[in-house]
């Protein structure tokens, strides 16, 4: 589950990183307040800026062409002015595509004095199965792109679970950054307290870009978490009843929305050719066949190893939603999943949607034969596939492309 930059801010401060003065305002009649008490706390100028599920916010366009989703106002009026070209149109970005996302909160947060941008993350290292800590001195830009072309600006430091992030760690972290006197142990206590953040609320990721030095109204250096980006393992939300709260419905598909209702894993694509499939892995590797073949893929969707019929149902309903779909390829390796359970959420669905489509489905594994007959009694016009290689032939050759 992602979470928007202001929410992401508020769980890091409960954690002692230090973030700018904020407010998160949903309508236009909470922005003039807002940005007068920002400004009267002390602020010069108040940074307006759009909070969607995406990156680039500031580089990004909105479908009214009205270039920006990060302004930066020096009085409320002008605070109103933008806010009034942001809030309910569609911002479009390099991460959103060109559908764009709507815009339904804005945070209004003071202007810092920025002397120097870093980049700091908590990620987790699949090849360790540790978390690492990352942080860069190149603060503000793609760390794709200065992984690419300047990898040795990135410091990596792997964190033992068992006993957590130790402060050396953290400290020999902050000397990467260039850090020097006071300013080390302070940004080793704000790099703990985002280790901290990320392992207690079960994070994906904690992305902080940019990490500030700002100068304060004293002319003292002090660092800062300008922006914040955060996802969490759907798994142990469980864990966390406010950061459940914290889901923001408007910023996901309608159709993912539903899934998610059945625990299916679906995530709507582009394509024509849906695919409704058991196993993450399987599910790659399925579409990637399709693509092979000449197809699109128009779906990523996971029943999981112990679907019900009821959850088949379920998948071929929301597939159905998308009118984009002009065939469906079944795929199913039966390892703790019973290919017959499958077979008979197939027949199930297929009745009660009353399917018309072409439906190709390839069935392996365990209770294959029991599947298979079923699907070949239930009177079904269906299309069987032999492997996967044939099944997704057919599928594409069934719907023309």
């Amino acid at each position: 589950m992602n979470i928007h930059e202001y929410q992401a801010k508020q769980l890091l401060a409960q954690y002692g990183v230090a973030v700018s003065v904020e407010i998160p305002c949903k309508s236009l009649e909470e922005v003039r307040p807002a940005a007068e008490k920002i400004l009267a706390g002390g602020s010069s100028k108040v940074v307006v800026k759009s909070q969607i599920h995406a990156g680039g916010r500031g580089k990004g366009t909105f479908k009214s062409g009205f270039q920006g989703g990060v302004k930066i106002a020096a009085n409320a009026d002008e605070a109103v002015s933008f806010a009034k070209q942001m809030l309910g149109q569609v911002l479009v970005t390099k991460q959103t595509g060109a559908d764009g996302r709507k815009v339904q909160t804005l945070l209004l947060a003071a202007a810092a004095k920025i002397k120097k941008e870093f980049y700091l993350a908590v990620l987790l290292d699949r090849a360790t199965s540790r978390p690492i800590v990352m942080v860069s001195t190149e603060g503000g830009m793609d760390i794709e792109e200065v992984a690419e072309k300047t990898p040795e600006k990135i410091v990596k430091e792997t964190i033992d679970p068992a006993v957590g992030m130790m402060p050396y760690q953290a400290r020999k972290l902050a000397a990467a950054l260039g850090l020097k006197g006071d300013l080390i142990a302070a940004g080793a206590k704000l790099i703990l307290g985002v280790y901290k953040t990320a392992w207690e609320c079960d994070t994906a990721m904690v992305e902080i870009n940019p990490l500030c030095l700002v100068e304060n109204a004293d002319g003292k250096e002090s660092l800062m978490a300008l922006d914040g980006k955060i996802s969490l393992d759907d798994n142990a939300l469980y864990r966390h009843k406010n950061i459940q709260e914290m889901r923001d419905l408007n910023e996901e598909a309608p159709l993912e929305i539903e899934a998610s209702k059945f625990s299916l894993n679906y995530i709507k694509l582009d394509g024509s050719i849906a695919c409704l499939v058991n196993g993450a892995g399987l599910a790659m590797a399925t579409m990637d066949i399709i693509q092979h073949f000449g197809g699109n893929p128009a779906n990523f969707l996971d029943v999981g190893g112990g679907a019900t019929k009821e959850q088949v149902t379920a998948a071929f309903k929301i597939i159905l939603q998308d009118p984009n779909v002009k065939g469906i390829l079944v795929n199913i390796f039966g390892g703790i999943m019973d290919c017959n359970v499958i077979a008979t959420g197939i027949v199930a669905a297929v009745k009660e949607t009353g399917l018309k489509l072409p439906l190709v489905v390839r069935l392996e594994g365990n209770n294959v034969a029991a599947g298979k007959k079923t699907l070949a009694e239930s009177g079904l016009t269906l299309i069987t596939g032999d492997s996967m290689a044939d099944a997704a032939q057919k599928v594409v050759k069934a719907v023309g492309k």
